[in-house]
């Protein structure tokens, strides 16, 4: 198949386009250049084309969609610090890239797999969650990413575009990104290899559901074998929750570094589990990397970007 992948070149993005090359798709990439896609760019060259670019653009969208077959939808501005410092941006990007992308599918005839969020579903009364829950996001990335999401259902509805909207939980591994608006498993894991103490905020008893990216990879090409599951939503999680500070104190034993506790975050979730009853159901999927053998992978492949071997 002829294949778009929007942020391509991304933590998500670059694994998925490997694999889907390897499997002999015709892949093309369309991404914005920032320092962190073109660190990734050798993950993907060779693997596909690469148009630079943003779905803010609806000319440039539409010539990457034009001809395709499926376009797997992740280019997204995904922190939500972030967001609440720069919420215009992350609402052109998010919500307006995904109505670009939605209005050059219906054009050319293509489906659309959207990579949404558990963040959508903000503080939920019960777990685990499953995708019928009340969507209540409480920072501008989750209500965009909620905006997205429900757009791309109405779609569905009244243009019946072949859309399936697959929500992930916490995604870790190989090649996320530290920085001031990062994942919190690469800031503890980067400020351990620096000798810094880990900090946690609040008492880390908030629970999360973590899963691997190789998992995250098979839910997506699960959901490209499955057609018929237009207007779907399926969550992706390991229906299994861990303390913060079970994750901080884990990485500070591995690598012989202190956790220290701070203020805890306004507003901030205590716990968020998934129930991927559904996707198991109706794609066979499971996943298979439990969260303690994600982080040594992920701590070998930090130090190896530590050393340069």
């Amino acid at each position: 198949m002829k294949i778009l992948v929007t942020g391509g070149a991304g933590f998500q993005g670059s694994h998925l386009v490997e694999v889907l090359a390897k499997a002999g798709h015709e892949v093309t990439v369309l991404n914005t250049i920032t320092p962190q896609s073109s660190s990734k760019k050798k993950y993907i060259e060779g693997s596909a084309e690469i148009v630079w670019g943003s779905v803010t653009d609806p000319e440039i969208t539409e010539k990457a969609v034009r001809g395709k077959d499926v376009i797997f939808h992740l280019g997204a501005r995904v922190n939500v610090d972030e967001s609440i410092l720069h919420p215009w941006e992350v609402f052109e990007v998010n919500l307006k890239g995904t109505f670009h992308v939605l209005e050059a599918a219906r054009k050319n005839n293509a489906r659309v797999i959207l990579a949404s969020t558990c963040e959508v579903y903000g503080r939920p009364e019960r777990t685990p969650i499953i995708e019928t829950t009340e969507l209540r996001p409480m920072s501008p990335y989750a209500a965009s990413k909620a905006a997205a999401d429900r757009l791309c259902y109405a779609y569905f509805k009244t243009y019946n575009l072949p859309v399936t909207i697959l929500r992930f939980f916490n995604v870790f591994g190989e090649r996320q990104k530290e920085s001031n608006f990062g994942a919190v498993i690469p800031i503890f894991v980067g400020r351990a290899l620096r000798g810094e103490p880990i900090q946690v905020f609040g008492t880390g008893e908030q629970t999360r559901d973590y899963i691997h990216i190789s998992d995250v990879v098979k839910g997506y090409l699960s959901a490209l074998t499955h057609p018929e599951l237009k207007g779907e939503v399926l969550n992706f999680g390991s229906g299994k929750g861990i303390r913060i500070r079970d994750i901080a104190e884990y990485v500070a034993k591995k690598c012989n570094a202190k956790v220290v506790y701070i203020d805890p975050r306004p507003g901030e979730a205590s716990e968020m589990i998934a129930d991927a009853t559904k996707a198991k159901r109706l794609l066979g999927w499971e996943p298979t990397v439990g969260i303690y053998e994600g982080l040594d992978r992920y701590l070998a492949w930090r130090k190896t970007q530590e050393t340069g071997v």
